[in-house]
């Protein structure tokens, strides 16, 4: 499936992850291995830039962080980022440069590039959003099948197997998801895509794209 290799989807320079994606073929198979990544990127950040806030947690030093935000490491948080009131951030959480993380999001197990927003009320749990994507208002990743089986990543055509109990969604760059949307586990969102509010998304939107429903998606003109 090329529409969802890490090269089609997402701009490497835009997130502090481009070491460890650059060694892979799709991006979830990253989701083991962000903790770790994390723990050893962390070691080597600038010091001047990054501070070591907790155990195993780097903010840089020009992030703003709302005293009533809850984080725990592993985690990264970028230059200039935006870490809202009541942000709930539960490790193994890479955060890019002026991203924003709003008001009761919970992200766990995630990357979000650069200028990724979140702002919103939004659940993000194992999961890649690529630069400049954003999610409205209530709009979450839901990361576990309801009947605990592995996820199957699908388009109209072929199947991967990935292995994972818990994936949420890999989402290019620059798409926009519509309030109150729930990108079901093994969604992946071709980058410049548009996802109608209330949308209950599954398997491969193709990029350049408006998901309209499933039976209706159109290419952008």
């Amino acid at each position: 499936m090329e529409e969802c290799k890490i090269k089609n989807l997402y701009n490497l320079n835009e997130t502090i992850a481009k070491e460890l994606l650059e060694k892979l073929v799709y991006p979830w198979e990253a989701l083991p291995k962000i903790s770790e990544f994390i723990i050893l990127l962390g070691k080597k950040l600038d010091s001047n830039i990054y501070e070591l806030k907790d155990e195993n947690i780097w903010i840089a030093k020009s992030a703003k962080v709302m005293p009533s935000a809850y984080i725990k490491g592993p985690a990264i948080i970028g230059e200039n980022a935006e870490i809202r009131h009541c942000a709930f951030i539960r490790g193994n959480a890479i955060i890019g440069n002026d991203a924003v993380v709003g008001n009761s999001t919970e992200l766990k197990n995630v990357i979000l590039f650069n200028k990724v927003q979140v702002p919103h009320y939004n659940y993000v749990g194992d999961s890649i959003l690529g630069y400049k994507a954003h999610m409205g208002a209530g709009a979450i990743t839901s990361n576990v099948k309801s009947d605990k089986k592995l996820v199957i990543v699908k388009n109209n055509t072929e199947e991967i197997e990935t292995g994972l109990k818990k994936f949420g969604a890999m989402i290019g760059d620059n798409v926009e998801v519509g309030c109150g949307s729930v990108l079901n586990p093994g969604s992946v969102i071709g980058k410049n895509t548009n996802i109608y509010p209330l949308s209950s998304v599954r398997g491969v939107v193709p990029e350049n794209s408006i998901y309209k429903n499933k039976n209706e998606i159109v290419e952008k003109m």
